[in-house]
């Protein structure tokens, strides 16, 4: 910190950076503006971050002070405009960095990421904090009124005002020191939380030497576990634990003691080895010190004060309700698949290592599918072409590859997104599949939002991240159903940040509450399971014929197969984020009995001594669902009201559509949430869509 406040080191600093790569401009330096101004990834070399956050953080702050110094009255335009403006270049830096640093990072590039994390807390701390600035932004939102402002003007106006108040602005000279501290320790904690996450999931590997263990596993994840064993040189088969490997591995492994070894492998990740334990305590008491600093009784208050759900007391009875709702189908679904398992041999509790593997069996027999007849229907290239087809049916819009834009990794293809009248709407950068520098999981991101400057509209950098299993020699990368729904949900998000419109950055694409930000994504996967979608795109790969006669009504029939069992599992995620972010006080207890005594109630497999998921819950220690995990429940709600309408006027209904995108898709944050949903609408939601959605009567 130091550093940033001497520009005398700053200077010496890229003086020395520059001579120590003589042959190599700096291409961070600057946001492009030629082309589409997208990321240099061919010419970005590690060792660029720094010099160029140090030299956007130097111009950040000049831009900064430029605004407390201008001797004219505060206005919109010279304040709160001129604020939004700013710090433009250490946006451009991070987000490129931070991207990276989850889909293709390196020991370096972690160990960089906890000397550029201070650099940054301290400049969103100089702004946070900036007393002459706050004031300035005060003055305007004080005459708001008399200031005639458009809509967008006083949303930002609000939202700017609303940020300052959140991040310490009214706090005391010695209370914004010990906020600014906290913030810092709190960046630098969530991100070795992250690292450890990766480094315990890459530490682990199952290696069969004997074939006879293969038992269960259908062609293609024997020909994965193959291949994996080649990348490292190894003979036989290597499962690990990347999603489509483990995930697969616990569906179809007829051996039930290396389903029980991957089981406990994956649920005591950070348990131990690599441990997060010490990492959570200090992530949640440092969450409750902020919280109480800025006035808070606790983190999940102050959290919950920007979200739809506005309250604890109100995601406790939304999560309370659908849990007493729920359970009794998800006990009556677990009864199913014990009994089903006993007709076939087993003997003794169903465990957690059990169930995918019995339930996989019940569904093939009773539904008469199983992922190995239907992965061959759904090639990623195929299910790619659907969800760019219904983007093109509901929207517009055209997906053109352009292999002409630099790429971080070689796996990585980029789309050219434009509408039905030719115009330019956003770059799409998909990132498929697994690999040790990724971390696990699905996700969209932006490298930019969409914005006007000074006249010029910039269009959205979207990106769209999976581990999907990888082609190998013989076969193309072949989806399961379940993956198939992720590519649609990832999708959805994507399409949020693709049909933006607005002229702030702050207010465009899916930066909205967390309790809505799913809506798109998760509204999009039922057009995964409409006949006369699916039909479209569901062909094999080598014949090209479609779905077996009868095979599509049997997806839409197992559609809702599990769907107790499954809301409890997530029920129980939302529960235990509330657990740790809700109380007034550190929760004492270790972790894994704290655990088992918020789960304990609504348990619906036996309890496995030794197990946790909070050591590897990066969505709440290390990413933006902190007091937010039921969002996703909350979404489900939203999702299933809201499809109602297209299933009520037609699935591709040009109206509807058109309604989605007025108010939800390209709206982003102009509005609060409950106001654009009500616009959509044309009234408030109805939870009982969801249960309705889950369990029609029979």
């Amino acid at each position: 910190m130091t550093v940033l406040n001497n520009f005398f080191l700053i200077n010496l600093l890229l003086v020395f950076l520059t001579s120590c790569s003589m042959n190599h401009e700096n291409p961070l330096l600057e946001i492009p503006r030629g082309g589409y101004g997208e990321p240099p990834f061919d010419r970005i070399e590690l060792t660029d971050y720094k010099p160029a956050l140090i030299r956007a953080i130097e111009v950040a702050k000049k831009q900064v002070d430029a605004i407390t110094a201008n001797p004219e009255p505060p206005t919109f335009i010279n304040t709160v405009e001129a604020l939004e403006r700013a710090g433009q270049e250490v946006t451009w830096v991070s987000t490129i960095f931070f991207n990276l640093n989850e889909a293709h990072t390196s020991e370096e590039m972690q160990q960089l990421a906890q000397e550029l994390s201070p650099l940054l807390t301290d400049y969103y701390l100089y702004v946070s904090l900036n007393e002459k600035l706050f004031q300035r932004v005060k003055e305007v939102y004080i005459k708001k009124d008399t200031s005639q402002l458009t809509e967008e003007q006083c949303r930002l106006l609000d939202e700017t005002y609303k940020e300052f108040e959140r991040g310490g602005a009214n706090l005391s000279p010695e209370e914004k020191k010990t906020y600014g501290g906290i913030q810092e320790k709190l960046s630098l904690a969530s991100i070795k939380f992250s690292r450890n996450v990766l480094a315990a999931t890459n530490a682990y590997t199952l290696h069969i030497t004997n074939e006879d263990d293969l038992e269960g596993l259908p062609p293609y994840m024997a020909e994965m576990g193959k291949e994996a064993a080649l990348a490292r040189q190894a003979e036989g088969w290597i499962y690990t634990l990347d999603y489509p490997s483990y995930g697969g591995f616990m569906k179809f492994s007829a051996h039930r003691g290396l389903r029980e070894q991957m089981w406990k492998a994956y649920n005591s990740r950070c348990l131990h080895e690599f441990s997060n334990q010490d990492l959570i305590r200090e992530i949640v008491s440092l969450r409750l010190e902020s919280a109480k600093i800025l006035g808070y009784g606790k983190y999940s208050t102050y959290v919950l004060e920007q979200r739809m759900a506005k309250t604890p007391e109100t995601v406790h009875l939304f999560l309370q309700d659908l849990m007493k709702k729920t359970l009794p189908h998800a006990l009556e679904d677990v009864a199913v698949i014990q009994q089903f398992a006993r007709t076939k041999g087993f003997r003794g509790l169903l465990m957690p290592w059990d169930f995918s593997y019995w339930s996989e069996k019940y569904r093939e027999e009773k539904f008469d599918l199983s992922e190995e007849l239907l992965k061959p229907y759904f090639s990623l290239e195929k299910v790619q072409e659907a969800v760019f087809s219904l983007a093109g049916t509901l929207y517009g819009l055209q997906f053109t590859p352009a292999p002409e834009v630099p790429v971080y990794h070689s796996d990585v293809r980029v789309f050219r997104v434009t509408d039905r009248a030719g115009r330019f709407m956003a770059l799409l950068y998909t990132d498929y599949y697994p690999r040790e520098s990724k971390n696990a999981g699905a996700w969209m991101t932006s490298y930019r939002q969409q914005h006007i400057r000074d006249g010029v509209e910039f269009r959205p950098l979207v990106s769209l991240v999976a581990n999907f299993t990888k082609p190998t020699s013989t076969t193309p990368s072949l989806l399961t159903f379940s993956e198939v729904t992720t590519l649609f949900h990832e999708f959805g998000h994507c399409l949020h940040g693709i049909l933006a419109e607005g002229s702030y950055a702050s207010l465009t694409g899916t930066g909205v509450a967390r309790d809505f930000v799913e809506l798109p994504s998760q509204i999009l996967e039922n057009w995964a399971y409409e006949p006369e979608f699916l039909q479209t795109f569901a062909v094999h790969y080598q014949t090209g014929e479609p779905l077996p006669p009868g095979t599509t009504g049997r997806i839409l029939d197992s559609r809702n197969f599990l769907a107790g069992y499954s809301q409890v599992r997530q029920l129980h995620y939302g529960m235990l984020d509330m657990a740790w972010h809700d109380a007034d006080s550190v929760p004492l207890a270790d972790i894994v009995r704290f655990e088992e005594t918020v789960l304990e109630n609504h348990l619906v497999l036996p309890l496995v001594r030794g197990s946790a998921f909070s050591p590897s819950f990066s969505h709440i220690f290390a990413g933006g669902y902190s007091a937010g995990y039921y969002s996703y429940k909350w979404a489900e709600v939203l999702e299933a009201d809201a499809y109602e309408l297209f299933r009520e006027k037609g699935i591709f209904d040009p109206q509807v559509a058109e309604k989605f995108r007025e108010h939800i898709l390209s709206r982003g944050n102009m509005e609060d949430a409950d106001v654009l949903y009500r616009k959509f609408r044309g009234r408030d939601p109805q939870p009982e869509a969801l249960m309705r959605k889950l369990f029609p009567p029979r």
